[in-house]
C-alpha cells in the first residue's frame, strides 16, 4: 500500500528500497514485520547517537512542548549556547551561522568567501575544489562538486567561477588572480572514502595563507567525532578560514552550520534562513554534543573505532576474491571492492541478510554506523555481511 502511495505522490528522485522501518534501537532497525537490520549507515552519517536515543528524544520533547520555532528575528537561547559549545570543542574563536543542511552550509560558505573577495577593486570570486569531491545538490554546490557526472546539462547553465582539479598540487597550479577560496573534504565521503594526505593538506594551507586565499573545509560528513576528533580539521592540524558542519550535529534533526574566525565579514542582511538554528534543532544539537563528548572522553568511542577497524580488516583478509583494502578513519570507513558489479551484489545481499551498508564512488563499500554502535552490533553486522558474501558463491 505505502509503496504505491510513494510512487503516486512522491517525486521519484531516489532509488528506494521499499522496506518500512517502524522503530530503532541504537544501531538496530526493525521493519513492519519485526525483522531486524544492523544499521551501518545511520541515515548516511546523520543518526550519530543511534536510533531511539532516550536522552535525545526527551530533549526534543521538552523543547517541543515549550517552543519549536520563533525565527531568527529574536534571540534563540539554545542557538547561542550551541554556537559557544561548538567554538569551545573546536578550541578556536569562531562565529557561527546555522542552516538546515550541509548543502546550505556550503552555499553560505561560498557566499562568505565571495564577500571576502569583494573587498578589493578587482573582485576575486573563483572557488577551486578537488576531483571526486561532493559538496551538495543545489545549483551552486553541485557545480562545486568535483564529479562531472553531477553536472547534467538538464540543469545548466551553472554559476561561473568553479573548477575541480585532480590533486592538491594541480589545484595549487590552477590558482590565479581571481581565486578567492579552495574548498576540500579531508576525507572524501561520496568520492570513495578517501582521506587526503595530511602533509599535502598542510602544505596547501600554507600556500593559501601566503596568497590570502581562503581555505574552506567541508566537514559535513567528517565532523562531530565521525573521524575521531570533534573535527577532522583537528586531526590534520590546520586552521581553515571556514568550516561547514551538518549531518550528525543534531542526531537526526535537520541542521547545518558555518564556522569562521572572520566574525565581522557578514553584515546584517547578507545571509539568512527561516528555519536555520531554531529552538528545536539547536536544543537537539546541544544534547547530541553532550552525549558524544562524554562518550569520547570515556574512551569508549576510540575503543569502538579500533574494534570496528579490526573487524573490517578481517573481512577484507577473508575475502580477497571481492575486496582490495580498507580506507577511512574513525567511523567513516570504506572497503574497496573489485568492481562495481561486486559492490552492488554485496549491498543487495547484505540487505537480504539484515545488514545495511552504503555505496561510495564506483567501487567502495561505505560504512557510517551510529557513533554509539555497540561491539555486539558490530560483530553481528559483520557476521551477517560474511553470510551475504558467502551467498554470492
Amino acid at each position: 500500500m505505502y509503496e504505491a502511495m510513494d510512487k503516486d505522490y512522491v517525486l521519484q528522485t531516489y532509488p528506494r528500497n521499499y522496506v518500512n522501518f517502524k522503530r530503532g534501537q541504537n544501531a538496530t532497525l526493525f521493519d513492519a514485520s519485526g525483522k531486524d537490520y544492523i544499521d551501518f549507515t545511520s541515515g548516511i552519517g546523520v543518526v550519530s547517537v543511534g536510533h531511539g536515543n532516550e536522552r535525545l528524544a526527551n530533549a526534543i520533547y521538552d523543547q517541543a512542548r515549550h517552543i519549536i520555532h520563533t525565527s531568527n528575528l529574536f534571540l534563540i537561547e539554545p542557538q547561542a549556547r550551541l554556537a559557544k559549545r561548538i567554538s569551545e570543542l573546536y578550541g578556536k574563536d569562531v562565529g557561527l551561522f546555522f542552516a538546515n543542511s550541509g548543502a546550505e552550509a556550503n552555499e553560505g560558505a561560498i557566499k562568505l568567501a565571495r564577500k571576502y573577495g569583494s573587498k578589493e577593486s578587482s573582485k576575486r570570486y573563483k572557488v577551486l575544489t578537488l576531483e571526486h569531491s561532493f559538496h551538495g545538490r543545489t545549483i551552486t554546490t553541485v557545480k562545486a562538486t568535483g564529479q562531472a557526472s553531477f553536472h547534467k546539462p538538464d540543469f545548466a547553465p551553472y554559476p561561473e567561477g568553479f573548477s575541480f582539479h585532480e590533486q592538491i598540487n594541480t589545484l595549487i597550479e590552477a590558482i590565479d588572480d581571481e581565486t578567492v577560496a579552495v574548498m576540500i573534504e579531508l576525507i572524501q565521503g561520496e568520492g570513495g572514502v578517501q582521506p587526503l594526505d595530511k602533509q599535502a593538506v598542510q602544505d596547501l594551507a600554507k600556500v593559501l595563507k601566503q596568497k590570502d586565499i581562503l581555505l574552506i573545509v567541508d566537514e559535513v560528513q567528517t565532523g562531530v567525532y565521525r573521524s575521531g576528533e570533534f573535527l577532522a580539521t583537528q586531526l590534520y592540524e590546520i586552521e581553515p578560514d571556514i568550516i561547514t558542519l551538518a549531518k550528525g550535529l543534531a542526531g537526526g534533526v535537520p541542521i547545518g552550520a558555518i564556522l569562521t574566525p572572520h566574525k565581522d565579514l557578514f553584515e546584517v542582511g547578507d545571509h539568512g534562513s527561516t528555519f536555520g538554528g531554531n529552538f528545536l534543532s539547536t536544543r537537539a544539537g546541544l544534547e547530541t554534543l553532550d552525549i558524544l563528548e562524554s562518550y569520547k572522553q570515556s574512551g569508549a568511542l576510540d575503543e569502538a573505532f579500533l574494534h570496528f577497524e579490526s573487524a573490517l580488516e578481517g573481512l577484507v583478509v577473508a575475502n580477497p576474491k571481492y575486496f582490495e583494502k580498507t580506507l577511512g578513519l574513525g567511523f567513516m570507513r570504506g572497503i574497496r571492492c573489485k568492481g562495481d558489479e561486486t559492490l552492488s551484489k554485496i549491498i543487495k545481499a547484505g540487505f537480504e541478510k539484515g545488514v545495511l551498508v552504503l555505496r561510495s564512488g564506483r567501487n567502495t563499500l561505505r560504512f557510517l554506523p551510529p557513533l554509539t554502535i555497540s561491539k555486539d552490533e558490530i560483530n553481528e553486522g559483520i557476521r551477517r555481511l560474511k553470510d551475504a558474501i558467502a551467498s554470492l558463491g
